[in-house]
């Protein structure tokens, strides 16, 4: 397919308009023959006169005359998607945000986050959703706006990253239970019973994983699919659940929490989304609002 100069389609509008040569070149700061030289070849490229000399005057052809208003068109269309655009009124933005998060953030910095859109963007709405997909699927084709939670490896290359904290593994066990009685010495912790959490395509849980690499093994009675469902399972129980501090926050009234007896690396906490909407105006306001939120833990 021959190249096409799309600079010729601006030109081509003002020469339909002024119909003269002289003022088209005026309008576009170019020296008449450069002007000329233009509709030369706007003639070459359309293979059509465009403007024909009658008498003194320049009238547009017929061609010319059927395209002129698809061509006047298409100039705004081009001046409105290249002029930078005007500063969102976040107060009067009417948007549904989409957030592919966690049960755990969702108690720990989704009211944070209601509250503030309330206060600063009253027509808008969150929607929190946490069913299992490969992570970034939803921000590539858009049906999400950001993902929160732990980067995987299957994590899509050219999304956009940004780390918003650090949780930390502790044991969380129910009030009575005889490890909330004492320092909890890693005897104690690798003897007693514990509650796993995998994903719905992993073997392990993430703790388990790292444990295995030391050699170390936990006695997993049950298994459950979330951290908030393991602190549950642990209040009823005389089993231990190992979740994330902050993750769990609030679900962990009434309950003893301890130290873990060694040493585990932290839990990366990021925010991701694609590259598409780096530029768009309450999407940043959005992810700039998610940082200042997760500051405050």
């Amino acid at each position: 397919m021959k190249a096409i100069d799309l600079n010729l389609i601006p030109a081509l509008n003002v020469l339909l308009e002024e119909r003269n040569v002289a003022r088209a070149a005026k309008r576009m700061n170019l020296s008449q023959s450069a002007m000329s030289r233009t509709l030369a070849r706007l003639r070459i490229t359309m293979d059509d006169p465009v403007l024909v000399r009658a008498g003194r005057h320049l009238v547009p052809s017929p061609r010319a005359l059927e395209i002129q208003a698809q061509v006047s068109q298409l100039t705004m269309d081009v001046r409105a998607i290249l002029t930078p655009a005007v500063p969102v009124n976040i107060a009067s933005l009417a948007r549904t945000f989409t957030l592919f998060a966690s049960d755990g953030f969702v108690e720990s910095l989704g009211g944070a986050l209601v509250k503030r859109m309330t206060e600063e963007a009253p027509r808008s709405r969150v929607r929190f959703i946490s069913q299992s997909s490969p992570q970034g699927a939803g921000l590539r084709d858009g049906s999400i706006d950001i993902e929160i939670g732990k980067l995987r490896e299957t994590t899509h290359p050219e999304l956009r990253v940004r780390r918003l904290f650090e949780d930390h593994f502790i044991g969380v066990v129910a009030a009575q239970h005889p490890l909330s009685q004492r320092q909890v010495t890693a005897e104690q912790y690798f003897s007693a019973d514990h509650i796993g959490v995998t994903r719905m395509d992993a073997d392990k849980s993430h703790l388990e994983t790292l444990l295995n690499e030391s050699g170390q093994r936990l006695n997993i009675r049950a298994s459950v699919s979330s951290y908030t469902s393991a602190v549950t399972l642990a209040s009823a129980t005389a089993l231990v659940a190992t979740v994330p501090a902050k993750h769990t926050q609030s679900f962990r009234q009434g309950m003893h929490c301890f130290q873990l007896p060694f040493t585990v690396p932290p839990i990366p906490i990021s925010m991701l989304w694609h590259p598409r909407m780096n530029a768009d105006q309450a999407h940043g306001w959005l992810r700039k609002t998610i940082v200042d939120i997760s500051h405050e833990l």
